[in-house]
């Protein structure tokens, strides 16, 4: 049977690195960028290796303009084909709008949003050429749904990939490539012993705390972020596009927990 193959963005940690894993285990060859930890992509290639397929890591800094068309077109030619492009990497900056800088402004839209569109323009030019069923998977956040204090950009640049993924769902569906967003709330992505081992140890006890006011009664992981993004990239989900699926352990049902 022929090997999927995968790229993910923002994988050498957190929820990139949980998703590339959990693609592994499933059978995917993956491609995952990385910014500046190369160890830490490394040892994420090792692991990926280690379950028997293939893995290649690449250094991009994707809000800069053009990185994510250069990163899609390196990847897929490592990988020798595409089937699944997941959207991960972005950086959550929050700032009073009495403090807003352009700077800010500017770079979490190249990198959030303008990025995100880019390549999945670029995946989808792809996967039509080559007559690829594909699937293409951004990371949202519940942020999208629920308005925090000092947000305003980054959830409403999540709030609008919510909202333009249901038209490119629409472009591509005659093409047989499904489009879909997965929004997590409140995922831990370091362990404890990580956080202490970092010197965050008061940020390892607001994680306990937190997740103790959650519905489920805990934080989400990367690896329930990684199970999902396998299963929307499946056979199984394969009447679902456009959607926006939030795994955040029911976190914004009654308000605010954080």
């Amino acid at each position: 049977m022929k090997r999927k193959k995968a790229i993910v963005t923002g994988a050498s940690r957190g929820i990139g690195r949980g998703i590339a894993l959990c693609l592994a285990r499933a059978g995917y060859d993956v491609a995952f960028s990385y910014v500046s930890r190369e160890e830490e992509a490394r040892d994420v290639e090792q692991q990926i290796t280690a379950l028997g397929t293939k893995a290649y890591s690449f250094q991009a800094s994707l809000g800069e303009p053009g990185a994510g068309v250069s990163l899609f077109q390196k990847a897929a030619n490592a990988l020798g084909g595409v089937d699944l492009l997941v959207n991960n990497a972005g950086v959550t900056k929050f700032e009073h709008i009495l403090d807003l800088t352009e700077e800010t402004f500017t770079f979490l839209v190249n990198l959030d949003f303008m990025n995100y569109i880019y390549m999945m323009q670029a995946a989808a030019r792809y996967m039509v050429s080559h007559g690829v069923q594909g699937s293409l998977i951004n990371i949202t956040s519940s942020r999208a749904e629920r308005a925090y204090p000092g947000d305003c950009i980054y959830g409403g640049l999540k709030a609008a990939l919510n909202r333009s993924v249901q038209s490119i769902a629409l472009d591509l569906a005659p093409h047989g490539i499904r489009v879909n967003n997965i929004a997590p709330g409140a995922p831990k992505i370091r362990t404890r012993n990580e956080l202490e081992k970092e010197g965050f140890a008061d940020m390892a006890i607001f994680w306990d705390a937190l997740g103790e006011r959650i519905p489920t009664g805990r934080c989400g992981t990367p690896e329930d972020i990684g199970a999902a993004v396998v299963f929307l990239a499946s056979e199984q989900a394969g009447y679902i596009t456009g959607t926006t699926l939030r795994i955040d352990g029911g976190l914004i049902l009654p308000g605010m927990p954080e």
